[in-house]
């Protein structure tokens, strides 16, 4: 299925499913579902995808829109966002690198996340950052000039001890993310976005690579 762009009705769809998250509902718009959001995400996947198939271990999946209802936070029986992951193929992604592309009723977002690392992985990176920080920093200062993109991430109320001034707004952060996001428009509506995610995603991989070697 060849990826033509998303719609407004995605967005439309995803608004509905805030407001009304219940399967009678969710029933009375299931084509909606498949047809603005279900189906153009498979494409979108299969056209970003392309650079990263010989990546060793990476797995491209597609979120469910079924929320797992065992979870004590769960607001209904759907999700209110879809997305799509390269990482790891393992049980839980938090954990792991993860490149990304999301859609929610406030448009998207695509970039880099480790959301919950590992202790021992956050352990060896600031060693790593105290040791030796210019491993690190030529590749997040090349991925931040080639995307634009600028560090996010949860900050620990006690800072930790860093030698060099350019590691200090990582040392203390609890995970880490490089993000855009698209409002809804004509950025998010054209085909072309497609290519943008690709590029963009592909300057960000070496940060993927490098946490990844970390585990």
């Amino acid at each position: 299925m060849e990826f033509t762009g998303f719609s407004p009705e995605m967005i439309d769809f995803l608004w509905g499913i805030r407001m009304n998250n219940n399967r009678d509902w969710f029933q009375s718009h299931k084509e909606a579902y498949l047809n603005c959001l279900y189906r153009p995400m498979l494409a979108f996947a299969e056209a970003i995808r392309e650079p990263f198939r010989d990546v060793p271990g990476m797995a491209c999946k597609v979120s469910r829109i079924y929320r797992d209802m065992r979870m004590p936070h769960a607001n209904g029986p759907y999700k209110e966002s879809l997305w799509i992951s390269l990482r790891p193929d393992a049980y839980y992604w938090g954990e792991h690198p993860c490149l990304y592309f999301d859609v929610h009723p406030e448009g998207a977002e695509y970039g880099f996340v480790i959301w919950h690392p590992q202790t021992a992985v956050l352990t060896r990176f600031r060693a790593e950052l105290l040791e030796n920080p210019d491993r690190f920093l030529s590749i997040a200062e090349a991925a931040e000039r080639a995307t634009g993109l600028s560090l996010e991430g949860q900050e620990y109320k006690r800072k930790k001890p860093f030698t060099d001034s350019r590691t200090e707004r990582f040392m203390n952060r609890k995970n880490l993310m490089y993000c855009r996001e698209v409002p809804p428009g004509p950025e998010l509506f054209d085909p072309a976005l497609a290519d943008t995610v690709r590029r963009t995603l592909q300057d960000l991989l070496p940060l993927y690579e490098y946490f990844l070697s970390l585990e």
